[in-house]
């Protein structure tokens, strides 16, 4: 009986600790991960600082735990359904569109959550910002692989597919500061720039 009463508290901490990093990661994704902090989520979520507090214990340990809700969302949003799409051509526009899909409905109040939080830590060393780039780093090595696997296919040779994967990269995180600031013109400029560079 008591380890049944156990096995609870730890299920529903463990949903209690995703729903307060997911709220994090919305925070982050407008305000940045430095918006983040204990006394905030509180707030927002009307718990106690305390109740937080025992289940993070720090603001960094907050901060990561919103790092990681991000990248979970991202691969559920963006990568789990691009990999139901055929190898090669058709799966990297899978992932691209989506990506674009991501940013123009967007899943974060802010935009594309990558985009905010590594632009907020990239000269801010420390494990968040270790964190952060390692999340970019897997997702470009994923999307070189990709793009690597689409050549072998036959389609986009000649590209170097770190460059290609740093071009889309770099388009997608305009697009999605074109699309927080109200301008869609530039992210349908965007949207055709990355289907010239997938043709």
């Amino acid at each position: 009986m008591a380890e049944a009463s156990t096995d609870q508290r730890l299920v529903k901490g463990a949903r209690s600790r995703a729903a307060i990093a997911r709220h994090a990661a919305d925070v982050a994704s407008v305000e940045g991960l430095a918006g983040v902090s204990l006394g905030r989520l509180a707030t927002d979520l009307g718990i106690s600082k305390s109740g937080i507090a025992t289940l993070f214990k720090t603001k960094e340990a907050l901060q990561l735990a919103a790092v990681r809700a991000g990248r979970e969302v991202f691969v559920e949003q963006i990568i789990t359904p691009a990999l139901s799409a055929p190898r090669g051509l058709p799966r990297l526009r899978v992932l691209v569109e989506r990506w674009l899909g991501y940013i123009t409905d967007p899943v974060f109040p802010g935009g594309c959550f990558r985009v905010a939080v590594l632009t907020e830590f990239d000269s801010r060393p420390g494990p968040v910002r270790d964190a952060v780039v390692a999340d970019h780093e897997d997702w470009m090595r994923f999307l070189s692989e990709e793009i690597r696997k689409t050549q072998e296919m036959g389609d986009l040779n000649g590209r170097d597919a770190e460059t290609l994967a740093f071009e889309i990269d770099a388009i997608v995180s305009a697009a999605n500061t074109a699309r927080q600031v109200g301008d869609e013109a530039r992210v349908v400029t965007a949207r055709r720039i990355l289907d010239d560079l997938l043709r």
